[in-house]
């Protein structure tokens, strides 16, 4: 599904879609897309449990329909009422949250093993493929007709549409279908009987932070590094210190593209590399993610050590570093497949939604945004030091990219008694 964006832009608080608050020389996300994650967060839990109870297929197009119209309904909502365009953003949360939570249970429910993890990939393929497509359409919508509202109104009509033909074509699986190979599915349990072991599925529980981890560095970087880039040519003296409320920048435009691209990459390699990879090991899941995770580590480290005198070489770093942190996009789903019983799949997905979200992206933009803004009070502000006090706080990131590879590496170790415990209930 398309995500419509307005065209990137460099502000003093720059924020490509939707109005900011500053925080001194940096930014503080305001309510819309603040209001959408922790709308998202609340609402996946919700629809986890009743995507493990009740028609799935519905829900999904449901929830599709929902938030195509609300955000077809916002476009039209005037500045006078931008409390209901905040609103809008955390109903459309709420959408989306019934898609992501029970998707990827229908795909674990047609397909097994190698080919789920084809299937898999496929489906989150069209993430980057989406957010590029939503970046191109949203921007040529908002520059024929000359006003941004007409960015919101490119997706919902394709979003119906597809609604629609889920709800027509696509089949609703008997839960468990795939893995059953003549056997008998366990009988649903309790909400809080799932719970409980999902709290003690030691591969469930690694590989969610693990996806914190991904979480927390995308999120990061994709309010950021743009930002960073651009003080980084500031103190190459390649271009001049915006002083202007908006700024034209080119850095935004090539991040996204290359996020696009990369994510389009790592998906394709990840489910390629494990599919060889099974062949020597069984634990290749859990493996190949945390050797991804450390590698795109030790490349996003060498951003900051390259961007003062080389801009194209930290896009390089860049390109590799996004590649390896996406290869375990689809694979960490296909692992959830693995050590979850079908019944609690929803559940289980939701809940690693919302552990992605809330340790992840929901605060990384602020926190990196904080750090910044500390380290610049204790020394004189210059446009060196505010290139370097944000690269300081981007460190955090790789740091937090080894941790996730150490929680893939702890899933690899608990990864085929957890699963063997699946294929028995």
């Amino acid at each position: 599904f398309f995500s419509s964006f307005f065209s990137f832009r460099r502000t003093k608080c720059f924020n490509p879609v939707l109005p900011v608050f500053c925080s001194q020389s940096n930014i503080f996300l305001l309510f819309p897309s603040s209001v959408f994650i922790c709308s998202f967060m609340v609402a996946a839990p919700i629809f986890g449990y009743l995507g493990d109870r009740f028609n799935r297929k519905v829900i999904l197009s449901c929830g599709i329909f929902f938030w195509s119209i609300v955000t077809l309904s916002s476009s039209f909502i005037g500045k006078k009422y931008y409390w209901l365009f905040v609103l809008s953003r955390g109903l459309v949360g709420i959408g989306e949250s019934s898609y992501s939570s029970i998707s990827p249970t229908i795909i674990g429910d047609l397909f097994t093993n190698n080919k789920r993890t084809i299937m898999l990939s496929v489906f989150y393929l069209a993430i980057p493929l989406g957010s590029g497509l939503g970046y191109i359409l949203g921007a040529g919508a908002k520059d024929a007709a000359g006003d941004w509202h007409w960015a919101l109104r490119v997706s919902p009509p394709l979003g119906i549409t597809a609604g629609a033909l889920i709800l027509l074509f696509v089949p609703e699986p008997k839960r468990g279908s795939a893995d059953q190979m003549g056997g008998c599915m366990r009988a649903r349990t309790s909400w809080i009987c799932d719970m409980k072991a999902l709290a003690k599925n030691r591969s469930y529980v690694f590989s969610s932070l693990a996806s914190a981890s991904v979480s927390f560095a995308t999120g990061a970087f994709g309010m950021w590094i743009p930002i960073y880039l651009t003080r980084a040519q500031v103190v190459q003296k390649t271009v001049d210190d915006c002083t202007t409320d908006v700024c034209s920048s080119t850095d935004s435009f090539i991040f996204g593209a290359i996020t696009c691209v990369t994510g389009l990459l790592g998906v394709v390699i990840g489910a390629a590399t494990t599919r060889f990879c099974r062949q020597r090991t069984e634990r290749a899941d859990p493996l190949v993610c945390a050797v991804s995770m450390l590698g795109s580590a030790i490349f996003i480290c060498l951003i900051f050590v390259v961007a003062k005198k080389n801009i194209a070489g930290a896009y390089v770093c860049i390109f590799i570093g996004e590649t390896l942190l996406f290869v375990n996009w689809a694979i960490t789903a296909d692992i959830l497949m693995f050590v979850v019983i079908p019944t609690r799949r929803a559940t289980a997905v939701a809940f690693q939604s919302f552990i992605s979200h809330l340790l992840g992206d929901a605060g990384s933009p602020y926190l990196i945004g904080q750090i910044s803004d500390s380290l610049q009070k204790s020394y004189t502000t210059s446009a060196l030091w505010k290139f370097l006090s944000l690269g300081y706080a981007l460190m955090l990131c790789p740091f937090i990219i080894v941790l996730g590879g150490m929680f893939f590496l702890a899933t690899a170790l608990f990864f085929l008694d957890d699963r063997e415990k699946a294929e028995k209930q």
